[in-house]
């Protein structure tokens, strides 16, 4: 007792307190200890506790909308945890974890509120401490929104103006306030412009100005006297994001739209909406929100219908293949969230309780490296804190084999179906602990024969999808230089590629097989292509998941050139789109999914775009098979 007395008395805010109430607080507090990785308590629970540390570090954890975790603040020796939650009845808004064995007093809440009512001083110093972690929250927030807002928004970069601008709607300058409201009124304009020819411009009319008379009392003034005048015009081939800067930071709301300077439309802050209000953004708004499941399985690719119309907009609209497979993966990522903190919730009414140890659960093969189409099957597993020293070690093996069994259970529910070579979270080979996954990949290394081969290929293209994305990463960078000089698993990887041949024949005539004609886009060109980048990522320790980034990362290090990479792009493209295509023919028809298409039905265009890729899978093949049979550099 002696010792908390002391860690008390030292520690603001309590150094103000006198001996008798020092007493009060201990007679209620407890000492505990928590090992590395053990939870102090978990976001949204309950508790009438602060935490007062007295060794150790903990840290705490909150679950962005992406499904990511992060830390906001590292807590050290006379921290108290829980502070900012006291003064409230809510449940904690984070978590937190011992990120080293941690030693702590447990105080009650109840008593610590009753000293601060008796005790001003204590009350004030408490507030003070509360404030100022407020702040210094407030600032790490910003910092990190500020970070996160580097990649948001692309299609503002992407998006001409003339493609979200509206009609233009102009008034003479002779009109009056009154018959400038009352077309504001029965249409329910955002704004006018002011203009003898409709092509000139003169000036703006908002509802701003149209209130600015009318309190004047001012109803039969000309509109011009009270429009905003000389207004900066925008021209149409500008970027969205050029208009929406002038819009936020000149305080307008009105911008007109010029061609070589003829008016030929406009743009307000609800024009911006457009980018926005599609189809695809629609569905992952509702999916983000979906609570049980079937919400989530009616909002599955294979199975909303308003899905694949967005998906065949873009197809027409000539969005890159690639790009759209990157889209449909995004939709999926969010599916898995969703399922994943449903099956959360199911092991909370079910007594399991909240995850004893962080988790990352990870997505692998096509849907990691984001080029997912809608022929696919499961492809994920776990990465678990390192929990083998902890003392409930088989408590915690309980709780993820059941949690996986309930995410893979419903994510087939929801239209993605079992992994037949079972490389799901629910088998034991594919849930493991971050050294435990450590182990396997060098074991991977050393004893991998072609049967497993194929098993390393689809987990090579890892991405977390939710959860603690520190140990996804941790591992990603502890097996990358370990991988890149493993040159006979290198090798036996080539070997994998090689055994499908692409189907030219001698003098590039497409070979098709089978009483049907067909061809797999998967194992005809996809997978030569992929797989092939895959293997010259490794060998030059390129950590990126996506083939395309893997692509250019290698053309950074010289490995391929400009011209080459153009061509692999474009072969891509060709291959997904195709494979899309395909698909949606499939969905629509009541035909089971698959990556068969028939060339010959094809018009000559499409037949000459096949043959290009074709090439190209083959060249990837040579390319393969001659730098990685003795190990060559390319």
């Amino acid at each position: 007792m002696q010792d908390f007395y002391d860690v008390l008395k030292k520690k603001e805010p309590f150094h103000s307190l006198s001996d008798a109430e020092i007493e009060q607080l201990m007679v209620s507090a407890h000492f505990s200890t928590y090992q590395k990785g053990e939870f102090l308590y978990h976001e949204d629970e309950d508790t009438n506790t602060l935490f007062l540390l007295v060794s150790g570090i903990a840290k705490n954890i909150v679950h962005k909308a992406n499904g990511q975790q992060t830390t906001m603040r590292f807590y050290y020796p006379g921290d108290l945890v829980g502070l900012m939650i006291m003064l409230t009845d809510e449940s904690m808004t984070f978590s937190v974890q011992a990120n080293e064995d941690c030693q702590v007093i447990r105080i009650k809440k109840e008593v610590m509120l009753k000293i601060m009512t008796e005790n001003p001083a204590f009350s004030h110093n408490v507030l003070d401490t509360i404030g100022e972690r407020m702040r210094s929250l407030y600032d790490e927030i910003k910092q990190e929104r500020d970070r996160e807002s580097d990649g948001e928004n692309i299609a503002l970069y992407r998006t001409r103006v003339s493609s979200i601008m509206d009609s233009m709607v102009t008034i003479p300058p002779s009109y009056t306030v009154l018959e400038a409201a009352e077309l504001f009124r029965s249409n329910n304009y955002d704004g006018v412009i002011v203009s003898e020819d409709r092509e000139s411009v003169l000036g703006t009319v908002t509802p701003l100005e149209i209130i600015s008379a009318l309190t004047r009392g001012e109803f039969q003034d000309p509109i011009h006297k009270w429009m905003y005048q000389k207004p900066n015009l925008v021209e149409e081939d500008a970027f969205s994001y050029e208009a929406l800067a002038y819009l936020k930071y000149h305080k307008v709301s009105l911008l007109p739209v010029v061609k070589r300077d003829r008016l030929v439309g406009m743009v307000s802050a609800k024009s911006f909406l457009g980018i926005q209000e599609s189809a695809y953004l629609d569905l992952s708004y509702r999916l983000s929100r979906a609570k049980e499941l079937d919400e989530i399985m009616n909002l599955s690719p294979p199975i909303h219908e308003e899905f694949r119309s967005f998906i065949q907009e873009l197809l027409d609209a000539n969005t890159l293949g690639y790009e759209i497979c990157e889209m449909m993966s995004n939709y999926n990522d969010e599916m898995h969230r969703r399922v994943i903190l449903l099956a959360e919730k199911q092991m909370m009414q079910e007594g399991y309780g909240r995850a004893p140890v962080n988790f990352c659960f990870i997505v692998m093969g096509s849907e990691g490296r984001k080029e997912q189409a809608f022929s696919t099957d499961q492809d994920n597993g776990l990465i678990i804190d390192d929990y083998e020293h902890l003392d409930h070690k088989s408590e915690i093996e309980t709780f993820f084999s059941v949690f996986s069994e309930k995410i893979n259970a419903m994510l087939t529910t929801c239209g993605l179906p079992e992994c037949d070579g079972g490389i799901m979270a629910k088998n034991a080979k594919w849930r493991r602990s971050l050294s435990n996954w450590q182990k396997e990949v060098n074991r991977w290394i050393t004893e991998t024969d072609a049967e497993e081969i194929r098993n390393f290929t689809i987990f090579m293209d890892f991405r977390p999808v939710y959860g603690d994305f520190d140990l996804s990463r941790t591992l990603r960078s502890r097996i990358t230089e370990r991988i890149r000089k493993a040159q006979t698993l290198q090798m036996l990887l080539m070997k994998d590629t090689v055994r499908f041949r692409v189907p030219l024949n001698p003098i590039g005539k497409i070979q098709l097989r089978g009483k049907e004609k067909t061809l797999d886009l998967k194992k005809a060109a996809i997978m030569q292509i992929v797989n092939g980048i895959r293997i010259f990522a490794m060998k030059y320790g390129v950590e990126e998941v996506n083939t395309i980034k893997r692509l250019h990362e290698l053309k950074k290090k010289e490995v391929f050139h400009h011209r080459d990479v153009i061509n692999i792009e474009t072969a891509l493209h060709y291959l997904y789109t195709f494979r899309v295509r395909q698909n949606l023919h499939q969905l629509n028809n009541g035909i089971e999914i698959s990556n068969l298409v028939r060339p010959i039905e094809w018009e000559k265009e499409e037949r000459r775009k096949m043959r290009e890729a074709l090439l190209v899978a083959k060249r990837m093949q040579q390319v393969s098979e001659l730098s990685f049979r003795r190990n060559r550099s390319i």
